[in-house]
């Protein structure tokens, strides 16, 4: 199962990169300034920043994985985009 969510901002690279280096110390994330893959609890998160959004993709085993991680990402992303409002609308498939 996936959840996709194209988060509108001109930071996108910034979030994605400290929403991995945050993460490295526990998972092993592998990133750029463009791209980003983050190996969670039964799934994947992958990141790419444009300079208008940030992309968010999910892949989980199963709905009730995607409902406890994509909370998580938002607030998390949020944190660091403590100057900003981002909006999450996450579509799956």
């Amino acid at each position: 199962m996936h959840s996709h969510a194209t988060v509108p901002t001109a930071s996108g690279s910034k979030y994605l990169q400290q929403l991995c280096k945050h993460w490295s110390h526990r998972f092993a994330v592998d990133f750029d300034a463009d791209r980003g893959t983050v190996p969670l609890p039964g799934g994947v998160l992958t990141l790419a920043a444009t300079p208008e959004a940030l992309s968010l993709d999910l892949a989980g085993n199963d709905p009730a994985t995607l409902d406890r991680m994509e909370p998580v990402v938002a607030e998390h992303l949020q944190r660091f985009a403590f100057r900003e409002t981002l909006s999450f609308d996450w579509v799956r498939s």
